[in-house]
């Protein structure tokens, strides 16, 4: 059986979004437009990875740039559609993952950076 979290830890609103893109001025610029239009509170562009992947009955492989975006469960599917405009790939890897847990003023800042709606 699984250990109950306290209440103030679960507050199921905030969700991780991960994405990649192959270019660093791609992932700064999707970045910098989630930004701006308060759609992310934060987000977190990594090291180039090499991801290896199926596709079309192949092992392909592919240098990547991570993203990690903090937003609110209710802003995700603008945050797909934003990606999805800007991304080159055919089928972009855009995922999220809900925040079960976390530190309560952190998870009401998330809340607080993307409720001011721009648009």
């Amino acid at each position: 059986m699984a250990a109950q979290l306290p209440d103030r830890f679960a507050t199921g609103s905030s969700v991780l979004v991960l994405t990649t893109l192959p270019e660093q001025a791609q992932a700064e610029a999707l970045a910098r437009e989630l930004l701006a239009a308060r759609l992310a509170a934060c987000i977190q562009i990594g090291a180039t990875v090499q991801s290896l992947y199926h596709w079309r009955g192949q092992i392909e492989t592919a240098r990547e740039i991570p993203l990690f975006i903090k937003t609110r469960a209710a802003l995700y599917p603008r945050v797909e559609e934003t990606i999805r405009r800007r991304h080159p790939y055919e089928l972009p890897e855009i995922v999220a993952v809900p925040i079960s847990c976390g530190l309560p003023a952190y998870l009401e800042w998330i809340a607080a950076e993307t409720a001011h709606d721009s648009g």
